[in-house]
């Protein structure tokens, strides 16, 4: 059921002297987008009738068909409250429709919402929680970003040494102002590295409330004379940021589908879940270009980081393992996947997740048994006994799994897929081809 219609839109937007609207979408690669209009133009837009330039957009649409339309989502409508208190601004997320007012098969929110009407047509709903870690920098005299901290506080410090108390404390008020349930919010195991976890939503709120997430922590960041990067491993000795992914499907009666205390294996899951599970690990490889983006995501995913490089699960906290079990039961039974970095587009990612789950309860795949110890410790053929792989370890072999897993390219279609591939291998010769300075470090005086 709608939270708003229109005219709940125009009253608000009146009481509270908003003045402009952002009208949000995000591109193939995960960047936030946006046409900024006035209040004079508001109706307009919330009849769908605000046009703009596709062929501008990276990977949208080609010079011939450029025209696209936002259609807002009535329901996405805030008003940002670090934003001037006269002559607000408020936003509205929106679809990406042609003309004709058909969806727009490159819009990636598009993607997701039609995964979740997979999802519905067999009876569940699908819910994500994510767990968003980021660094805050300083910026040099230009007002540039930089990698420079001061701080030397680690996981869970307090205040002196966690000199960035503050300015979460303002990011989690400001979210809270915008409907956000946050969880918790701490400082993480790195120097300037911090977390905040906000509570678990159905898919398509999830994902837009990560944009949002990502948009409000940098702009209070910068309030604070600090630049906030959700680059996986902005600096090298250091751990890297990850987004774990908290999973799971509820049926049409509200129970979670994945609970049952009558697992013959004592583990409290339900056969449900276990298909689900191996549905993901059948296609991990194919969707790690997107989950993990980035040729800075794999130099987080590597051991001796508290990162999961293997592609095996566990009941308990096993941080190599790309996937685990929470202890919690019941409505809050659920599967964390811990490879995804917050580079990630979460409507494409989510979406294929999604459908990789889904495609594991239709065929009643089997998920192998839960592994335990530390992964790391055991040498390659200790692993090669166990059937423990590792996942792709750089862009460009997620790249090949990526084009050989022909089930992530239907999930993604024709346009997304061609232009997400092409960027990305794009991205990865351009990295292949830089001499770097390791590489003079250790080859100049030698060879």
């Amino acid at each position: 059921m709608s939270k708003y219609g229109k005219e709940d839109i125009l009253r608000l937007a009146q009481e509270e002297d908003v003045e402009f609207i952002r009208l949000q979408f995000t591109d193939i690669f995960g960047m936030l987008k946006n046409v900024a209009i006035t209040i004079s133009q508001l109706e307009k837009a919330l009849d769908n009738r605000c046009v703009f330039d596709g062929s501008a957009i990276d990977g949208f649409v080609r010079d011939d068909e450029s025209d696209m339309f936002l259609y807002p989502d009535l329901d996405t409508f805030e008003i940002f409250p670090w934003r001037p208190q006269q002559g607000k601004v408020a936003r509205l997320i929106c679809d990406v429709c042609r003309p004709n007012g058909n969806p727009f098969e490159g819009d990636p929110r598009y993607v997701l919402k039609k995964a979740l009407s997979h999802a519905r047509n067999m009876g569940y709903e699908f819910y994500a929680g994510p767990e968003c870690e980021f660094f805050l920098f300083h910026l040099n005299d230009e007002g540039l970003p930089t990698t420079v901290t001061h701080e030397k506080a680690g996981y869970f410090d307090v205040g002196p040494l966690d000199f960035a108390e503050n300015v979460r404390r303002d990011i989690v008020l400001n979210l809270e102002d915008m409907g956000f349930e946050i969880e918790a919010s701490y400082h993480e195991i790195s120097p300037a590295q911090h977390e905040i976890d906000f509570h678990y939503n159905t898919g398509l709120a999830t994902a837009d409330n990560i944009m949002t997430f990502k948009m409000a922590v940098k702009s209070i960041a910068k309030r604070h004379g600090l630049h906030a990067t959700f680059m996986p491993k902005p600096k090298e000795g250091e751990n890297g940021s990850g987004m774990h992914m908290n999973l799971s499907l509820f049926d049409q009666d509200g129970r979670n589908a994945f609970d049952d205390p009558k697992d013959p294996r004592g583990l409290g899951l339900s056969k449900t879940a276990y298909h689900f599970m191996a549905g993901i690990f059948n296609h991990l490889d194919g969707m790690t270009l997107l989950t993990n983006p980035l040729v800075n995501s794999y130099k987080r995913l590597i051991p001796g980081y508290d990162a999961p490089v293997y592609k095996a699960w566990t009941a308990r906290a096993g941080k190599s393992c790309v996937m685990r079990i929470p202890n919690a039961r019941g409505n809050n039974t659920r599967v964390e996947l811990r490879s995804p970095d917050s580079a990630m587009n979460p409507y494409l990612s989510l979406a294929v997740i999604l459908e990789a789950g889904l495609d594991g309860i239709r065929n009643k795949m089997e998920v192998s048994q839960p592994v335990s110890g530390n992964l790391y410790a055991l040498t390659n053929e200790q692993r090669d006994a166990r059937g423990i792989k590792q996942i792709p370890y750089t862009l460009g072999e997620a790249i090949d799994a990526f084009e050989k897993d022909v089930f992530v390219r239907r999930v993604l279609g024709e346009p997304i897929y061609l232009k997400y591939l092409e960027a990305k291998k794009e991205e990865w010769n351009q990295f292949r081809a830089q001499v770097t300075d390791w590489e003079i470090s250790q080859y100049l005086f030698k060879y």
